[in-house]
């Protein structure tokens, strides 16, 4: 896979599931949620043992679905083979580290590292990243990514972080390819709200 290929891991839906510290069955039953919902794309964020068996628990499930699983909060170039060794598909970065990056890199998985700035955007697609996580998106704002596009059109964005159903579309409408939600997959109030922006 190569970074474009999240045009692929997204599946054409503007939402994506994360699943932070929620442990083993929390993390199968929202995956779940997630997949009846139409959202593609699951992140399981790796910070603790108890999130990679998280990951791996996910990773089975959604083979039995066809769907792709990524593994979150790579913060260091050895947590790579960690995330690749538990199936993950692709991996998310908080932020922008060049050796995290070519690490992701060299064994071949995609990486979405974290930007904030223009610097860091610019920096990323000097990597040869096209496809980027805007975070925090809610610290951020809508606008930000208005006028980021202006000088870096080509740049694909994922918004995360403070984003659930009650914003989510002004993100969207803002030019965001995919806005990330978590604990709204809990909220029975927010999930038909969602299933409306994934039939945007």
């Amino acid at each position: 896979m190569t970074d474009h290929e999240f045009e692929t891991i997204f599946g054409g839906a503007p939402v994506m599931a994360i699943l932070r510290g929620m442990g083993v069955e929390r993390s199968a039953a929202l995956s779940r949620t997630a997949w009846d919902l139409g959202i593609d794309s699951v992140e399981v964020p790796l910070q603790t043992e108890e999130d990679e068996r998280a990951l791996r628990e996910v990773v089975r499930l959604a083979a039995e679905r066809g769907k792709l699983v990524g593994a979150g909060t790579i913060v260091a170039a050895e947590q790579v083979a960690v995330a690749r060794a538990a199936g993950a598909a692709y991996v998310v970065s908080p932020g922008l580290d060049p050796a995290v990056v070519r690490a992701a890199q060299a064994s071949g998985i995609p990486i979405l590292p974290g930007v904030a700035t223009p610097s860091e955007v610019q920096l990323a697609m000097s990597l040869g990243l096209t496809w980027l996580k805007a975070f925090p998106a809610t610290w951020l704002g809508a606008g930000w990514f208005r006028h980021i596009r202006g000088p870096f059109p080509q740049a694909r964005f994922v918004a995360t972080g403070g984003i659930d159903a009650s914003n989510a579309a002004e993100f969207l409408d803002a030019g965001v390819k995919v806005v990330a939600v978590g604990s709204a997959l809990e909220d029975a109030s927010q999930l038909d709200r969602l299933a409306t922006l994934l039939a945007r």
